[in-house]
């Protein structure tokens, strides 16, 4: 009986370290992406299969703390240091070679398809399935040409601009969640992008608190709702977050290669399929 006892300990334990180390490798694989101007986290993460599991655990995390922490904490601190393990190595292969570079994360994005069409429980092509992915897509395309500064927030923090900027960290939250949309764009968008940088560099509290309260309200609001809608409309929710990406992979396409260009691009982008073909839903 103690034996048992132990076997089963030591399982949960070994349990437990493979998927710390698995959601903290994959928080890496997502922070270093961050970094590829036009690649969100969110797309990495729904690729990479943990995104369902971060929405669940962003959702839950005040009926259940420990459970919810248990997968937050590695994939947080893995995608800090994917940060800053990549940062350099990215941004000087995309200065460079930014068409290979590029073209990986393509055949990445690529690799991914299949993954998120099994969650969708899509077999074959139909008229709603073309639909979805299509509003997905126009709904990011429709973002990507919001003109910019639409509306700007004063410095000068007084109560009608809290409320702003409480309500503009509730759009920015929901930018950071979805998959293929920019919180650097969306913040463009608002005229809040060259604030809000300031704001960073110097601590400036008075701005960055009602816009981080907003984030958070944002958060938890756009978690609940997304997991209800993934659990109670799922073919239709992966579909339009499969839009989402796909559309956003306009904004990474660096164009065709030329000339001896292709004898690296369409090996990059194959590596790169099969790499997150791999990888996604483990």
């Amino acid at each position: 009986m103690e034996n048992r006892k132990q076997e089963s300990k030591q399982e949960n334990e070994t349990s437990f370290v493979k998927s710390v180390m698995r959601d903290g490798g994959k928080g890496v694989i997502v922070g270093g992406s961050m970094l590829v101007p036009g690649v969100s986290g969110g797309t990495m993460a729904m690729l990479l299969g943990i995104y369902d599991s971060l929405i669940s655990s962003v959702s839950s995390f005040f009926q259940h703390p420990r459970k919810a922490l248990k997968v937050l904490i590695p994939f947080v601190v893995g995608a800090l240091l994917g940060m800053i393990i990549f940062a350099k190595p990215i941004l000087a292969l995309i200065e460079k070679y930014p068409m290979p570079t590029l073209y990986f994360f393509l055949g990445a994005v690529a690799g991914g398809i299949p993954f998120i069409l099994k969650k969708a429980d899509v077999s074959k092509l139909s008229v709603s399935t073309v639909f979805y992915l299509l509003l997905g897509i126009g709904l990011v395309v429709g973002i990507a040409r919001l003109p910019e500064n639409l509306f700007t927030v004063s410095l000068n923090v007084g109560i009608s601009e809290i409320l702003l900027l409480m309500a503009a960290g509730i759009f920015v939250a929901v930018a950071l969640i979805l998959p293929g949309i920019s919180v650097s764009y969306m913040l463009l968008v608002m005229g809040m992008y060259q604030n809000t940088m300031d704001s960073i560099s110097r601590v400036y509290l008075p701005y960055l608190i009602p816009l981080g309260i907003g984030g958070i309200l944002g958060i938890l609001l756009t978690t609940r709702l997304l997991e209800k809608a993934m659990n109670k409309y799922k073919r239709p929710t992966y579909l339009m977050i499969l839009g989402f990406m796909l559309g956003s992979v306009a904004e990474i396409f660096p164009g065709f290669p030329t000339g001896f260009e292709w004898l690296l691009c369409i090996p990059c982008a194959v590596v790169g399929f099969i790499i997150m073909n791999k990888l996604g839903g483990e």
